[in-house]
């Protein structure tokens, strides 16, 4: 028996399968949700995201996926999509049974032969060329459907980088596509815990020193012998702040770099990223604020 299983709800809300298959883009090595067959699954777990059109995509590809009659549980918090969890349901066809605790709504029931509005569905969260930002897309990636201010900011004050290097949390590719431009550059990884940003920055950027990695950079094994890593390091986790993120971001740039390498960082000017930075490099330089991002290089 396969339970698919999207995310990672409380276990205090739902009874999850030790075996269970994740789904969740958000999960490094899990088997992707839209690369499941159709009625594949014996059951549905999911947490749904936050976004509309994400959760819209996420329930449409759990739903085509799994087998007509079996069982589904899907929940979210009543703030970030539960309260709309039941109607949004009832458009592809299900008649799911509501229950409330810890503030999430839970939705229950078994999957009909017929499902509809799938399509729609997935047409609005698929991947997508962004005319005005000219990249490949997608709902639910940070900064999906805008230029991120911060990463704007670090890319007006780049340098010409040579050398190997890594981009920490590369997102759509904005930074590596400003570092790529200097021919010094020999390789470049990119790093990120989505799967989708890894996928659209392999299309946005068509460069044969790039290198794309689907990876948590906390764990992930990285040489210690890198010229430079750029970063705009995340700080949040599960809807929340979390500012130990972007202090092992730090960490793990200082353990990457080789003697003399130079790390560059954009952060929110409320972080205080200022002393792990000096724990770590042997020189911190501000580069500037910018619309409520501090810049930073550090030299190791």
């Amino acid at each position: 028996m396969t339970t698919g299983l999207y995310g990672a709800p409380s276990r205090e809300l739902v009874d999850i399968p030790a075996d269970a298959l994740q789904l969740s883009p958000l999960v490094p090595g899990a088997r992707v949700a839209e690369t499941l067959n159709d009625t594949s699954l014996d059951a549905l777990i999911m947490l749904a995201p936050p976004g509309t059109d994400e959760r819209a995509f996420a329930m449409a590809h759990g739903l085509r996926a799994l087998k007509p009659g079996a069982p589904f549980t899907i929940l979210a918090p009543k703030d970030k999509g539960g309260s709309r969890l039941a109607k949004e349901l009832a458009a592809f066809g299900l008649d799911a049974e509501q229950t409330s605790k810890h503030h999430h709504r839970i939705c229950t029931g078994e999957r009909p032969a017929e499902l509809h509005n799938l399509d729609e569905a997935i047409a609005r969260g698929a991947p997508r060329l962004d005319e005005a930002l000219g990249l490949w897309t997608q709902p639910g990636i940070f900064s999906w459907n805008r230029l991120d201010p911060g990463s704007a900011a670090l890319v007006d004050v780049l340098p010409q980088l040579s050398g190997k290097g890594a981009d920490f949390g590369a997102g759509l590719g904005i930074l590596s596509a400003r570092v790529l431009t200097s021919p010094s550059v020999t390789s470049l990884d990119l790093y990120d815990l989505d799967h989708r940003a890894v996928e659209a920055a392999r299309r946005n950027i068509a460069d044969p020193r790039a290198h794309f990695h689907w990876a948590d950079v906390r764990t992930a094994p990285i040489a210690g012998d890198l010229d430079f890593v750029v970063m705009n390091p995340p700080f949040h986790e599960a809807g929340s702040e979390n500012r130990a993120l972007g202090q092992t971001f730090i960490r793990r740039a200082a353990g990457a770099l080789r003697k003399g390498g130079v790390l560059w960082l954009t952060a929110n000017r409320h972080l205080p990223y200022e002393a792990p930075l000096r724990e770590v490099f042997a020189r911190v330089e501000p580069r500037g604020e910018v619309a409520g991002f501090k810049l930073f290089e550090a030299r190791k």
